[in-house]
C-alpha cells in the first residue's frame, strides 16, 4: 500500500464501522450476513442472497443502499420481464427544428452503482443472461455500441430456496459470477422479538449516509494489497482443485460431487479472505479468513450428484468434508 499511512487506514476502517452501525439501525441481528455483504462490496464482487420470505433480505440491501452515497435501484424480476427492461432500449426521436429522426439509447435501471435484483430466479434465462456481461465486464452492449457502467458497480441478487413453482434456476455460468452465496437464516428469539417491536411501531429507522463511491473504490484497491502467504495460496488452490473429479478428489466427497469449482472460485476465495482481513483491521489474511468464507464461495459452484440429494447431503456439508480432507498449511 504505497503512500498510505496508518491514519488513512484507520479513517477508512472507521467508516466501515460506521457503515455497519448505520445498517444496524434498520436491521436487527444478521451480523454474519452483513459482514459477507460488506466483504463482497469491498472485494469488488457480486452477492447472491438466499432465504425464505420475510427475513429482511430486501430491507437489508435497501439499507445498505441508503448508507452508501451511491445510486441505488431495485428491479423486481418476474416471468414477463424482458432484457430491455433491465438494459435499456432505443427510442426514435424527432428533431422538431429539422424534422430529422434519430435513435437515442434510453439507459435501463442497470446503469447504477448498486442494483438489487429481487427474486432473480423468477425470470426466464433470456432475461437472466442480460446480466452476464454487466456482471463480468461492467459494460452493456446494445445496437452495436458498448456502454460502460458506473464505477463501482455491485449486483445484489435474492432468491427464495423453497418455492420452486414458476422459477428458473440460475445457470452455472451465471452462478459463477457471484463472489459469494450468502444464506440468510431465521433470527434468534430475542432478535425476532426486537424485529416485531421495531417494525410495528410508529417510528421508522433512518439510515444515515456514511460511505461514498470514492471510499468504496479506495477500499477495493487496498483489498488487493492485503498480504496472503504462499502456503495459504497453495492451500486455496488445492481445495479448489480437489473439488473436481479426478485423482485428486478426496474419497469423502467423490460420490457426492458431479462437477467441481473452476479457477474463478480460487480467485474469489483469495479476494474474499483479503477483504475480511481488511474489514477486521488486518493487512494480512489468515487461515481463519479462508475457513470463514470457503462455504459462501464454493456452495453455489458445486454441482452435487443424485447420491448427495438422495442422502440429504448439503453443499455446505460437502465443502466441510472437502476442507477437512485437504491438507492445510503446516499439516
Amino acid at each position: 500500500m504505497t503512500n498510505i499511512t496508518e491514519t488513512d487506514i484507520s479513517a477508512q476502517l472507521a467508516k466501515l464501522g460506521d457503515l455497519r452501525a448505520a445498517i444496524g439501525q434498520a436491521i436487527v441481528g444478521q451480523e454474519a450476513v452483513v459482514e459477507q455483504l460488506l466483504i463482497a462490496l469491498i472485494a469488488g464482487g457480486h452477492c447472491l442472497m438466499e432465504g425464505v420470505p420475510g427475513l429482511g433480505k430486501t430491507l437489508l440491501v435497501r439499507s445498505l443502499g441508503e448508507a452508501l452515497e451511491l445510486d441505488f435501484r431495485r428491479v423486481q424480476f418476474t416471468p414477463d420481464l424482458m432484457p430491455s427492461d433491465i438494459l435499456g432500449t432505443e427510442l426514435l426521436e424527432e428533431d422538431h427544428g429539422t424534422g430529422k429522426r434519430h435513435f437515442r439509447f434510453q439507459q435501463g435501471p442497470i446503469f447504477t452503482n448498486l442494483l438489487l435484483a429481487d427474486e432473480l430466479n423468477r425470470t426466464p434465462p433470456k432475461t437472466q443472461a442480460a446480466l452476464l456481461e454487466a456482471m463480468q465486464e461492467r459494460t452493456v452492449s446494445y445496437g452495436g455500441t458498448t456502454y460502460t457502467l458506473p464505477d463501482p458497480f455491485f449486483v445484489l441478487a435474492t432468491q427464495n430456496p423453497i418455492e420452486q413453482a414458476g422459477t428458473y434456476p440460475l445457470p452455472e455460468a451465471q452462478l459463477d459470477r457471484f463472489l459469494l452465496h450468502v444464506r440468510v437464516d431465521y433470527p434468534t428469539e430475542p432478535e425476532e422479538r426486537a424485529i416485531i417491536a421495531q417494525t410495528t411501531g410508529s417510528r421508522t429507522a433512518k439510515v444515515p449516509r456514511v460511505l461514498g463511491a470514492e471510499d468504496v473504490l479506495v477500499l477495493r484497491r487496498w483489498v488487493r494489497d492485503v498480504h496472503l502467504s504462499e502456503d495459504l495460496l497453495d492451500w486455496i488452490t488445492r481445495i479448489v482443485r480437489a473439488s473436481r473429479s479426478g485423482e485428486g478428489m478426496p474419497d469423502a466427497i467423490r460420490t457426492y460431487v458431479r462437477w467441481g469449482a473452476g479457477p474463478r472460485a480460487g480467485q474469489s476465495l483469495v479476494l474474499a479472505a483479503k477483504a475480511r482481513a481488511l474489514l477486521q483491521g488486518r493487512l494480512a489474511a489468515t487461515r481463519d479468513d479462508i475457513l470463514a468464507l470457503v462455504a459462501p464461495v464454493l456452495r453455489h459452484r458445486l454441482i452435487l450428484s443424485f447420491a448427495a440429494e438422495a442422502e440429504g447431503i448439503s453443499p455446505d456439508e460437502v465443502v466441510a468434508r472437502l476442507v477437512g480432507a485437504v491438507r492445510g498449511p503446516g499439516a
